[in-house]
């Protein structure tokens, strides 16, 4: 299933704000929620604004060195979910072949959000973690959030 990430939120929880990543399926009112550190949850931010700080972080560091060698993100699939962690994979064209690297989904994201990478989603994954988006909407924007700060 094709998906979008539709927004980038914070929840508060009693043991502290918590990113949530909104992904949006096309053809589909529903959305999947995936929740992510808020570090992970800004870096995404930061990719989809194209905001640049000057000097790389992370997943800035690691799309430098993949095209530096030759390789380009194809796309990225949240493939499976397991005692509520979600598992993404991130297919990677090198100059010889088509690799899939498993990653955190945070880290995939983060990664397709830099490179407008197209987003899958494992459609049990997607029927299993599906609510209404009306369930995150009052949620706080990551960006407000990092403006605050």
């Amino acid at each position: 299933m094709d998906a979008t990430i539709d927004a980038v939120r914070v929840a508060g929880t009693p043991d502290g704000p918590v990113g949530v990543l909104v992904l949006a399926v096309e053809e589909d009112e529903d959305v999947l929620p995936i929740f992510v550190g808020i570090e992970e949850a800004t870096s995404i931010a930061r990719g989809l604004d194209a905001t640049d700080i000057g000097r790389p972080l992370t997943h800035d560091l690691l799309l430098d060195v993949m095209e530096e060698l030759g390789s380009r993100i194809d796309r990225v699939v949240v493939s499976s979910i397991e005692d509520g962690t979600y598992h993404a994979d991130l297919h990677i064209q090198t100059p010889r072949e088509m690799v899939v690297v498993d990653a955190r989904p945070s880290d995939s994201l983060a990664l397709a959000a830099r490179t407008n990478a197209p987003i899958e989603l494992d459609e049990e994954v997607y029927e299993d973690g599906r609510r209404k988006p009306e369930e995150f909407e009052e949620l706080t924007d990551i960006r407000e959030v990092a403006e605050s700060a």
